[in-house]
């Protein structure tokens, strides 16, 4: 596919929604853009949209691990809105561990989420 993740700002933070199923090229795009961005921005959270994801194979699920854990590293509070139950399984099944990261149902109670862990 190869298509490129919008990455939307709004004053402070970041929203992104994932809108299609990531293949492996995506996925790393997405990673670095993404830590683009924050570093660019001074972004202080991001909110990461999966509600149109219906599932997640091994190596995209690492990869997201891997862009919350080197979002946090700088210094950005990360909210996962929407999993599906089939991704929530994945991620336990393959182990991947997202201590201190907060998620919500929805776009709009992550970002709710985000601002009362930052204080805006």
């Amino acid at each position: 596919m190869n298509t490129r993740i919008p990455i939307l700002k709004l004053y402070n933070h970041l929203f992104v929604s994932i809108q299609w199923e990531l293949d492996d090229q995506t996925a790393l795009q997405f990673q670095e853009a993404l830590l683009q961005r924050i570093y660019e921005t001074g972004a202080s959270g991001v909110v990461i949209d999966l509600t149109s994801v219906d599932m997640i194979d091994s190596f995209i699920a690492k990869v997201l691990g891997d862009v919350i854990s080197m979002s946090k590293l700088m210094g950005v509070k990360v909210v996962l809105t929407g999993i599906q139950p089939a991704v929530a399984i994945t991620l336990v099944e393959l182990g991947i561990h997202l201590q201190d990261v907060h998620t919500a149902l929805d776009l709009e109670k992550g970002l709710e989420i985000l601002q009362r862990e930052l204080g805006d």
